[in-house]
């Protein structure tokens, strides 16, 4: 039997052609298409359900490892996070600042000195007080 010439057209009903696929080759169909608009277009299942059943027939686990990979990146990012802080700390830093950035930075440094100032003198008060 010869095959015949098929016409391509837009597809205008996503979902109709999504439940023709799925009676025509019997299949489960999970389809997530973008428009040229950027607007979303999904016709699944469930996406979940999809990919688990995708991962069960491969046996891989790619919720396993994308969360593993995600985890080693947080501990990067926490580490570079101490490693700034320290260097903050120690003044290491302060050198790439200018004039106005060295301001603030004081400013910053003034304000929290009197935060902590202000809390000890009640701390002290609060001990003189409270304890006669």
């Amino acid at each position: 039997m010869a095959r015949g010439k098929i016409q391509i057209k837009r597809i205008e009903n996503t979902t109709k052609k999504a439940n023709e696929l799925t009676v025509l080759y019997d299949a489960k169909v999970s389809i997530i298409m973008f428009s040229s608009t950027g607007k979303l277009h999904k016709i699944e299942q469930s996406t979940k359900q999809f990919f688990d059943q995708y991962q069960m027939t491969l046996g891989v686990d790619i919720w396993n490892s994308h969360y593993e990979n995600m985890q080693e990146n947080l501990k990067k990012l926490k580490e570079v996070n101490r490693n700034l802080r320290k260097e903050f700390r120690m003044g290491d830093c302060l050198n790439e600042l200018g004039m106005e950035d060295l301001r603030l930075l004081e400013e910053g440094m003034d304000k929290a000195a009197k935060v902590v100032r202000e809390r000890k003198v009640r701390l002290i008060i609060c001990s003189s007080f409270c304890f006669t």
